[in-house]
This record gives C-alpha cells, sequence and structure tokens, in this order.
C-alpha cells in the first residue's frame, strides 16, 4: 500500500511541477499526531517558509496537533509567512493524501488568510 501512495505522490508532484510556471509549491505533509507545510522554491531549490502544529506557539493554543483546528491555525500561519516572503501566488501541493479533512481545512485557511491558489 505504501509503494502506491508513493507513486501517487510523485505523479502528483510531477503535474504540479510542470503546471507551476515558476510559482512556489506549498507542500503539506500530515502525521497521525501532527501537520506540516513548507513554501518551496522548487527552481532554486530553497524553503521559503515553514510551519508546523509544532511550533511552541501553537502547541500551548491547541488541545492536539492532529485536528482541523490545528490544520487551520497552520494554515494561517504559513499564509502570514508567505506574505511576509513576499509571496501571495502558489501551487498547493496535497502530496497524495486526499483532499479532504485536515488538508482541505489547511488549505481552506491559508486561502482566507490571503494565498492565491
Amino acid at each position: 500500500m505504501n509503494a502506491l501512495n508513493e507513486r501517487r505522490k510523485q505523479r502528483n508532484r510531477t503535474k504540479i511541477r510542470a503546471a507551476a510556471h515558476g510559482r512556489p509549491r506549498l507542500s503539506v505533509h500530515r502525521s497521525s499526531r501532527y501537520i506540516y507545510a513548507q513554501l518551496i522554491d522548487d527552481t532554486k531549490g530553497v524553503t521559503l517558509a515553514a510551519a508546523s502544529s509544532l511550533e511552541a506557539g501553537l502547541r500551548s493554543t491547541l488541545k492536539t496537533g492532529a485536528d482541523t483546528k490545528a490544520a487551520t491555525e497552520v494554515g494561517k500561519l504559513i499564509a502570514e509567512r508567505a506574505k511576509a516572503a513576499g509571496v501571495t501566488d502558489v501551487i498547493f501541493d496535497r502530496g497524495g493524501y486526499l483532499y479532504h479533512g485536515r488538508i482541505k481545512a489547511l488549505a481552506e485557511a491559508a486561502r482566507e488568510a490571503g494565498l492565491n491558489f
């Protein structure tokens, strides 16, 4: 099953990079305990901004790092950091995960906070 997930992730990422047209990629990873988001510039190979539910500022306010409330807060935080880095237009990389639950909550919070994708 893990091999199928890896193939889906690589297939999605290849299509995303082709359609990006120079926009940074908002990559999302989730585990059973936390959720992470990175803003990656694939042309330079650098991370422009990152946020996760592991950060001290968020951990103190969240009950757990693995629910939609945590994902919403991480989405808001990554959008703020992206704006600080001068980025407003991104392409969303869900990383092979279904656009549902925590992934959807993070994406919608980032959109509401000002990211365009």
